[in-house]
């Protein structure tokens, strides 16, 4: 805990230091710490209203996500950390780029053009979000690619060959833009060898504010009509079910709680991909997604308690639904607040888990000279 001297130095030297390097209206850049000899820069998204995006070079982090309330009253909705130093320890990828590919793999090998390449394990026997020295554990490169209207930010990094086990040197670039109240991830990868590829974002969300409570009550709305069922280690089964009659069902506005307790076990609760198929009366937001092809409308979620809702938008085919169940307590974030199970939920666009090892999935494999698009956009209201 700082005193309020230190406090007020602190304050100081941020503001010195964002009026030395702002790299534009509606975009500042911040001094975040340094890890392995490379400083970690801030950079703030400043939009309508209060809404406000903080993302970090390391890990190219959602670190903080300021959005108003129906009383127009702002607040973070992001789990994470005040400083950088959250970040380095034992965290469950707080708001990060996760990848080359996001969730498991199972055994934590696959096969390709004849080959079988091993992964690091880092989930039992299995690989997950990227493995040891994922993309969530390196420093970015970044350069501001927007303006005051429209606040972007570009983070690039270079994957290379062998990394995590992975074939291929793959260029890898994710862009946040604010598009008003919106927040807008766009990805993409290059790379010169056939390689899977599945980036995702990985942030946890609590729309009441993660001081004030578990997101049990949170309604839910899941524009998919099926899902992939899991075996051992949340490893999908390969078979595709429905959810009509069952606690996976959410077609209609439902609590996050009313069912939990059915699903899962050790412990219970949601991480399961849903097949995203299932079209809602909503017209999706005119934009253009770079050839990532159409938006999809994932879900809505919203928190009765202070109104604000979160649409999510994106041009993957599935998202992985997870409701914090390992949260046990072990680690406390910002404001002092301890994150307990249930504290948050994720809502993470993907292709499938362990599609590289099911040929019924759609495949994620990026072939030589081929470019990865995919567009994510979390929209948020109030009502």
């Amino acid at each position: 805990m700082k005193t309020p001297i230190h406090a007020c130095l602190g304050t100081l030297i941020l503001a010195a230091a964002a009026a030395a390097s702002a790299p534009g209206e509606g975009i500042q850049k911040l001094p975040f710490g340094s890890v392995g000899g490379r400083n970690v820069d801030l950079y703030v998204l400043t939009g309508p209203g209060g809404f406000v995006a903080k993302v970090a070079t390391y890990g190219a982090t959602l670190t903080e996500l300021d959005v108003p309330d129906r009383a127009g009253t702002p607040d973070d909705v992001v789990l994470g950390f005040d400083s950088l130093g959250g970040y380095l320890g034992k965290e469950p990828y707080f708001g990060a780029t996760v990848g080359r590919v996001g969730n498991r793999i199972a055994n934590a090998r696959f096969t390709l053009g004849g080959r079988t390449y091993r992964l690091a394990a880092n989930d039992g026997p299995n690989h997950l979000h990227g493995g040891i020295r994922g993309f969530d554990k390196v420093v970015w490169d970044a350069r501001v690619v927007g303006n005051a209207g429209a606040p972007a930010v570009e983070f690039t990094y270079l994957s290379r060959d062998g990394e995590e086990g992975y074939p291929g040197n793959c260029r890898v670039s994710v862009t946040y833009e604010l598009r008003g109240t919106a927040l807008c991830l766009r990805y993409t990868v290059t790379t010169d060898t056939d390689t899977p590829v599945n980036v995702t974002n990985h942030s946890y969300f609590n729309l009441a504010g993660p001081e004030n409570g578990s997101i049990l009550a949170h309604e839910l709305t899941l524009y998919a009509d099926r899902y992939t069922p899991v075996g051992a280690g949340l490893i999908p089964t390969g078979e595709i079910r429905g959810v009509a009659g069952t606690p996976m069902d959410f077609l209609t506005p439902t609590a996050i709680g009313a069912r939990i307790s059915e699903v899962g076990s050790g412990p219970s609760g949601y991480d399961h991909n849903y097949v995203v198929n299932s079209p809602s009366a909503a017209l999706p937001p005119p934009m253009d997604t770079g050839g990532a092809g159409p938006l999809l409308h994932v879900a809505t979620v919203r928190d009765p308690t202070f109104g604000r809702v979160m649409d999510v938008w994106s041009t993957e085919p599935g998202v992985q639904f997870y409701t914090g169940n390992f949260l046990d307590g072990s680690i406390t974030g910002k404001k002092g607040v301890t994150y307990r199970q249930y504290g948050a939920f994720a809502l993470e666009t993907q292709h499938f888990p362990d599609s590289v090892n099911h040929a019924s999935f759609p495949s994620y494999v990026l072939k030589a000279g081929g470019t990865y698009r995919s567009v994510t956009l979390y929209s948020f209201t109030a009502r």
